[in-house]
């Protein structure tokens, strides 16, 4: 019989990592809106946005708007990413909560999706954390965690190395990224436990993609681990810009159906967010991923034929 906790907190990324991908613009007041509605369901941590070149990441163009527009829910942490140092400049002037900024353990990926080497990017969250000093949480995502497309196996001393760097810096959290879907359950168990064996005080998330069917699995297996916080995407929405064969997040919806279905204790309305899941796809103009909201939950019951 697994040991599992009695709950965990189920971290949003719909406004930043799914959206980031769309093609066509969407409206910051529906952003500003979504995020909202969000935090009212009991959503605790939400990431808001990217501090990033518009020329890059064009649907993210409007990072200030949606920021400065938001209601600030009491009890709820607002995070957006910054790839660098201008970048968290112009979160800190919103008065953003937490400031996530990525390395990945992959030199190729690094690369490929920040433009710098691994060593320029440490240099970069060394200098972002200074600046953030006590007024603003800093939380660091280390992609390509389980996995790169590029290099293959990444080993987990490497990662476990990275960890203890921005330890050392005294980064408020740290979250483990499967940034393309290659991470496998017995690979997710060993490396959480091996986090929770060097480091038990450490407020670790995992962040993985459905890409290849196995996000709930590993989900599964993080929290055999002890892991308690995830992040997800509404209706599976999202996938890496620089990664090739990236799928969306996994489904937020259908991670807490599992969690409650578990009697693990989200603290979000299920029904709400399946009802909003549904407006999702429709204002993206395609079909979204998620399961539950298509077939429904396990406790919907269909009547008996006479």
């Amino acid at each position: 019989m697994l040991s599992l906790p009695r709950t965990a907190r189920v971290n949003e990324v719909v406004a930043r990592d799914g959206f980031q991908n769309e093609r066509q613009f969407l409206p910051t007041a529906y952003k500003i809106s979504l995020i909202n509605r969000l935090a009212e369901l009991g959503v605790r941590k939400i990431e808001t946005t990217a501090f990033v070149s518009p020329k890059a990441v064009p649907q993210l163009a409007d990072a200030e708007q949606v920021v400065r527009g938001i209601n600030r829910l009491q009890g709820v942490v607002y995070s957006a990413l910054v790839p660098n140092l201008k970048g968290a400049g112009r979160a800190i002037a919103c008065g953003i909560d937490e400031l996530n900024v990525v390395v990945s353990a992959s030199t190729t990926h690094n690369q490929k999706n920040l433009g710098m080497r691994v060593e320029q990017s440490l240099e970069q969250i060394r200098a972002v954390v200074e600046t953030a000093g006590t007024r603003t949480r800093v939380g660091v995502s280390i992609a390509t965690a389980f996995g790169c497309p590029y290099e293959g196996e990444v080993p987990r001393d490497k990662v476990l190395g990275l960890a203890e760097h921005f330890r050392a810096l005294s980064v408020n959290a740290l979250t483990l990224a499967d940034t393309t879907g290659m991470a496998v359950p017995d690979q997710v168990y060993g490396v959480c436990r091996k986090f929770a064996e060097v480091w038990p005080e450490l407020d670790l998330t995992l962040h993985f993609h459905n890409t290849r069917g196995l996000g709930l699995a590993n989900v599964l297996a993080g929290l055999a681990a002890g892991v308690t916080s995830f992040d997800s995407c509404l209706g599976g929405l999202g996938g890496c810009p620089f990664a090739p064969g990236a799928t969306g997040n996994i489904c937020t919806e259908d991670l807490v159906h599992m969690l409650e279905g578990m009697n693990i204790a989200t603290g979000i309305g299920l029904r709400e967010l399946i009802s909003l899941a549904g407006e999702l796809e429709q204002s993206v103009g395609h079909a979204l991923p998620g399961q539950v909201a298509r077939a429904g939950t396990r406790w919907d019951l269909h009547p008996k034929e006479e």
